[in-house]
């Protein structure tokens, strides 16, 4: 369920009277120099410029570090000496700058510090801040997530937000779409982690991204988490991102993927959710086997890793899934309400098979969403 926000220009309205948030870009870099000219080039000519702009170097081999020093002074840069993964390098990032009192008297007031997250081989465009600032004025408004573009064909649409599914599944909102499709600014189930902004108060209060993710989901994890302690996530169409975006499986994808949608409903749902849930869970199982089937044999033991890996971090994320619950507003009839039941099965292929992957799960998925809604008044 999209649900549409008319917005108009309340920065330039309420300036007079609100101190401006501050604005710190963070920017997760490993071995990306060739891209860091797109990147860097393109932030510093914002037309609302960020106060600080941070990169934070997963231990890059290619000398992208010392590019930025000399081309870029005014990034500060963070050098690990390891990779650390994405969630991780973010959490490093803000922690580096202590958060900013100075612009409200209180962690939720209307214009707090905001922290924004670019992935390195993107560029955005003069305006991107701006916008993806404006929802901001919103106090329920929690994290804004921008309109990407494929770098390659700047007609065509990488994400314009995520797509969560019922069981977690989640995909890019729109990839492979027309530019000029979503063109409102609306509520999302979550941001895209190449290029989203979020008030530090919430950020801290959340714990930031669950550094045990690596990589992959860790912008859905944040934002049903930030969901269910009451914010939105909003899309923006007028922040424009370009995103040098391929559809890669690389060799320990499906394990990060699944490891980490299982990670992220165990934290999020309460456990008689899940019991009612388990038809759809393992309607999902099918589908994800049947996909590492057809598309990463090779890599199959993956979704056995993933497994594995719930079980050995069982205390762990039964720990975070306590702080979670602790902090939740809403119900989980409501994420279930938002939800989808269907996939975008485009994003899987074209063909004989797809077309039977569409009519064999559609159909359940639709018909467990609406049991679901029937059992679950919590």
């Amino acid at each position: 369920m999209i649900k549409v926000l008319v917005l108009t220009d309340p920065l330039a309205s309420i300036a007079s009277v609100h101190p401006m948030p501050k604005v710190l870009v963070i920017s997760v870099n490993y071995n990306g120099r060739h891209l860091l000219d797109e990147l860097f080039g393109s932030l510093f000519k914002q037309t609302r410029p960020a106060d600080e702009v941070i990169m934070v170097d997963n231990a890059s081999i290619d000398g992208s570090a010392e590019y930025v020093r000399k081309y870029f002074p005014q990034v500060k840069i963070i050098q690990q000496q390891r990779n650390k993964g994405f969630a991780q390098g973010i959490n490093i990032g803000v922690a580096s700058k202590q958060r900013d009192y100075s612009a409200a008297s209180s962690p939720d007031l209307l214009m707090d510090e905001i922290l924004v997250f670019i992935n390195p081989d993107t560029s955005v465009q003069p305006d991107w801040l701006h916008h993806l600032l404006l929802p901001f004025s919103n106090p329920l408004v929690g994290l804004t997530t921008s309109k990407i573009l494929l770098m390659s064909d700047p007609e065509t649409i990488n994400t314009c937000g995520n797509e969560v599914h019922l069981t977690g599944l989640t995909l890019c909102r729109g990839l492979g779409r027309p530019k000029n499709y979503y063109n409102e600014t609306n509520e999302v189930q979550a941001v895209s982690g190449a290029a989203f902004a979020i008030r530090r108060a919430l950020f801290d209060r959340l714990g930031g991204l669950d550094e045990d993710f690596f990589m992959y989901m860790e912008d859905t994890d944040l934002s049903l988490r930030a969901r269910l302690n009451g914010w939105k996530c909003v899309y923006v169409p007028q922040s424009i991102v370009f995103h040098d975006y391929r559809l890669r499986f690389g060799p320990n994808k499906v394990l990060y993927q699944e490891r980490n949608r299982y990670a992220t409903l165990l934290k999020s749902l309460k456990w008689k959710t899940l019991i009612v849930l388990l038809p759809a869970l393992v309607l999902a199982e099918v589908l994800t086997w049947g996909f590492v089937a057809f598309c990463d044999r090779p890599n199959w033991r993956n979704k056995l890793r993933a497994y594995r890996s719930i079980i050995v971090t069982w205390k762990e994320i039964m720990r975070k899934r306590k702080a979670t619950q602790q902090l939740r507003t809403i119900s989980d009839r409501e994420l279930i309400r938002d939800a989808g039941f269907a996939l975008d099965w485009g994003q899987f292929g074209k063909g004989w098979l797809t077309n039977l992957a569409r009519g064999l799960f559609i159909p359940p998925f639709f018909i467990l969403k609406k049991l679901m809604l029937i059992l679950v008044w919590w």
